[in-house]
């Protein structure tokens, strides 16, 4: 795998000004107590290969490690010194990685019969990994568990009574997990094809972590909003995005927020619900604030609004942009497929941080 060497990086003009920028910002927000030392993301290069990136909050490159295919969304361990990533959906397995270095620590294969589809979350003391997935001949969809605290065996898996799970997160009372059920049915045999768009049954679903028991389950009041990103905020507001399986045309909202047992759609103006192209990619509530961003690779377009009254507040042009992660301060973060990292707020004005010679793929851990 090609290596990116800081004499590399330098010679492409980026290295000096990513490291003032980012070091200027404090990146990473607050709520964990202390400043993280790095950020990670699957990434791709320009030779084709793949792997996992990571730098310091002062835009130096730690280490690259690398994927057989490509990856999609990781975890950090609490507690601990690794990162989880998985490969890209359908993925056949994780990798576990020294967060110190990038050295490979497991490489977990999932089991005959069943796929990963991108994210996984941790319990709060760091021991159990909680991973969407598939039984793919059936399409029932799954969260297993997997005990980090004996080389990452499989435990068990839990029945999600539905078609599609995509990411998951942990709620702030540390046993609830949120789940995104996209409703949509693929296998691996033919490709990324979608088998069920007559059928799709999404829904926002909220699962015991101890038992498996789903304690709630809200669906959008269209079929093909398929649920498939979401997140919690400190408060526990949880958030859930979309992408439309109907037409181009029809532009039905793509986020929205569960209040009351129901999920509480956000719509802006036209001109923005075009933009986002019905889909959404990554959705971010920051931890310092009442703000909430999302991000449209296929629109090239990312956004900030409020959680409370929907209100938008900022709106960018940035090709191919998908990750998302809040910043100290009260600003996000905006990573692309063209290797940018952009910070953008309220304040409605975009700020390029730097442009990397690789691509990050849709999240940033």
């Amino acid at each position: 795998m090609m290596e990116l060497s800081r004499r590399q990086l330098l010679k492409a003009g980026i290295a000096g000004s990513l490291s003032a920028t980012l070091t200027g910002c404090n990146l990473l927000p607050r709520k964990t107590g202390a400043m993280p030392e790095q950020y990670s993301g699957a990434i791709g290069l320009p030779d084709g290969s793949f792997g996992v990136g990571a730098i310091d909050r002062n835009g130096t490159l730690l280490w690259q490690s690398p994927m057989a295919t490509r990856g999609h969304s990781g975890c950090n361990r609490p507690g601990g010194q690794e990162v989880v990533f998985f490969e890209r959906r359908p993925g056949w397995s994780f990798y576990v990685l020294d967060a110190n270095n990038g050295a490979r620590k497991h490489h977990i294969q999932a089991l005959e019969g069943e796929h990963f589809v991108g994210h996984g979350v941790f319990s709060p003391d760091g021991r159990w990994l909680y991973a969407t997935g598939s039984r793919y001949e059936s399409g029932e969809g799954i969260i297993t568990v997997y005990d980090a605290n004996n080389s990452y065996r499989r435990a068990r898996a839990f029945e999600l009574n539905g078609i599609g799970p995509h990411q998951l997160t942990l709620h702030p009372d540390g046993e609830t997990l949120v789940v995104g059920l996209g409703g949509i049915l693929t296998h691996p045999d033919y490709d990324r094809i979608k088998l069920n768009l007559n059928s799709m049954d999404p829904a926002l679903i909220l699962v015991n972590r101890h038992s498996g028991r789903i304690t709630g389950r809200f669906r959008p009041p269209h079929p093909h909003q398929s649920t498939r990103h979401v997140d919690v905020s400190s408060e526990g507001k949880i958030y859930a995005a979309y992408q439309y399986q109907g037409p181009l045309y029809e532009t039905l909202p793509l986020l929205a927020r569960l209040e009351n047992g129901q999920l509480r759609e956000f719509r802006f103006d036209d001109e923005t619900q075009a933009r986002l192209a019905n889909y959404i990619a990554s959705v971010i509530a920051h931890p310092e604030n009442d703000l909430v961003a999302a991000a449209s690779p296929v629109g090239g377009t990312a956004i900030v609004f409020e959680g409370r009254t929907g209100k938008l507040l900022a709106r960018a042009s940035i090709p191919d942009c998908a990750g998302v992660q809040a910043l100290a301060g009260g600003d996000f973060l905006i990573s692309s497929g063209r290797g940018k990292l952009v910070r953008l707020g309220r304040d409605n004005r975009p700020r390029e941080l730097a442009s990397l010679p690789l691509y990050w793929d849709h999240h940033l851990v």
